[in-house]
């Protein structure tokens, strides 16, 4: 327990990382999993962790609280309860893929060739890599930061998988279009460049570099295609009809994270309502599917019960927290108590446009992006940033206990600034961020 944590690494199945409560260890999961194998898992996480559980925001599971030995014998009781937690490069693809009638190409086909390429081929990539294989379903990943995105498109009666570089899809820089016969090697190709810069770099900083090498890495497979359109985001957090006249159920871990036995419990009601299995999904959203439409509601009403987030419009679904102390030995302060208090008090606030991330440290691993407000833990309390992340100069500073006080006080003034129409995003616009940082310091200056 006394290895060193790196700053920026990521935990695996197979290379677990120390943190403030034991060993972290990260499932990417891919495909359904059995609710029988859910509830073993979940067992697992209480025989040899601490029986905390968390979705992340790319939809992969977390078990906290292991040991050295602990995190080995989890990683065979995954094996035994034959769950296909994938390791190597994070390959993550469109939640309800295989399963979607809206979807052009089954992404989990060609996820599986790609990550048995990639393992025939270690490359010494950044822990943060990431490649997205978008079917073009309902369930879209647009949102979702990747150094290398794939979407399928129709093209006159045929599949096509277009290909862009270095985050979200309405920033990445699109390549072109690929055959379906030359996806693998133009993903391989497109890590390989990355990886002979070094194993920090990343797609993104290539191509803000002007470096044209990854157009070069994949010249003659990929034609010149208009990138496809962006699509309105489709919150996991609800029913989504899939194939056979079935539905699947998005349901929320608040900020991320529950206990094994509050898991179990659900899963009980998921199979009392027929479910035939549960996906994980970016967003930090467990998906059941197999469940006939009847059933589903019954499963959300169970889901109420014990506390999960059941309705896309939940506050909790706005503020974004990390473990925080004294779980992540690089927290400062107790991000998720944090989160739950700022969630009751700032509902007003939280209407969907807008989004506050309590970070408990710098690195802003729970999310990366910019927020409408960000707190980041401090040896003195929470800096203020406003419309940027964790990594940006603060603008102010409030007391750990004080934020949800302040985050109330910010929603009670948007609440008198608003005009008819407006969002909360569009009042905070308009007031300015040196306004709202005034707001926040007027409330609880330290």
């Amino acid at each position: 327990m006394n290895a060193p944590i790196r700053r920026g690494a990521c935990p695996r199945l197979a290379a677990p990382m120390p943190t403030g409560d034991g060993f972290l260890a990260r499932l990417l999961i891919a495909g359904t999993v059995g609710l029988d194998a859910m509830a073993g898992l979940c067992r697992s996480a209480r025989r040899h962790g601490n029986g905390i559980l968390e979705i992340t925001s790319r939809g992969s599971l977390q078990i906290r609280g292991l040991t050295a030995t602990s995190a080995a014998v989890l990683a065979d009781d995954v094996a035994v309860l034959d769950i296909d937690a994938v390791d190597g490069v994070p390959v993550v693809t469109d939640p309800l893929s295989g399963l979607d009638p809206t979807e052009a190409a089954d992404a989990g086909e060609l996820a599986a060739t790609l990550r048995a390429a990639l393992a025939a081929e270690p490359l010494r990539l950044d822990h943060k890599i990431a490649v997205a294989i978008d079917g073009g379903g309902t369930l879209g990943l647009d949102l979702l930061r990747s150094d290398v995105r794939l979407r399928a498109v129709a093209d006159r009666g045929a599949i096509l998988w277009h290909v862009a570089v270095g985050g979200t899809a309405d920033k990445s820089c699109a390549l072109g279009v690929a055959q379906p016969r030359h996806a693998v090697e133009v993903v391989t190709r497109l890590l390989r460049t990355v990886a002979a810069y070094g194993p920090a770099a990343r797609a993104v900083d290539l191509m803000r570099s002007k470096d044209d090498s990854l157009r070069r890495a994949v010249a003659g497979l990929v034609a010149a295609a208009p990138s496809p359109p962006l699509r309105r985001p489709v919150d996991a957090v609800a029913l989504h009809v899939v194939r056979d006249g079935r539905v699947a159920l998005g349901l929320g871990l608040p900020f991320g994270h529950a206990r094994a036995a509050e898991l179990e419990c659900l899963i009980d009601a998921a199979r009392a309502a027929g479910a035939s299995g549960v996906r994980t999904a970016p967003g930090r959203v467990l998906l059941f599917v197999g469940l006939a439409p009847t059933a589903a509601e019954d499963l959300r009403a169970a889901a109420a019960r014990l506390g999960f987030v059941i309705r896309p419009d939940d506050p909790r679904r706005f503020v974004v927290a990390c473990a925080g102390a004294p779980i992540c030995g690089s927290a400062t302060v107790p991000a998720r108590e944090i989160a739950a208090a700022v969630a009751a008090t700032a509902a007003p606030l939280l209407d969907g446009s807008v989004t506050v991330h309590l970070s408990g440290c710098p690195k802003g691993c729970a999310h990366p992006n910019a927020a409408t407000l960000t707190f980041v833990g401090t040896d003195d309390g929470c800096g203020l940033v406003v419309g940027g992340s964790a990594r940006d100069r603060p603008a102010g500073a409030v007391a750990a206990d004080a934020v949800p006080a302040a985050v109330g006080h910010v929603a009670a003034e948007m609440v008198r600034a608003r005009r008819p129409g407006e969002t909360s995003a569009d009042v905070l616009a308009r007031i300015g961020a040196a306004q709202v940082a005034a707001i926040v310091a007027e409330a609880h200056h330290v």
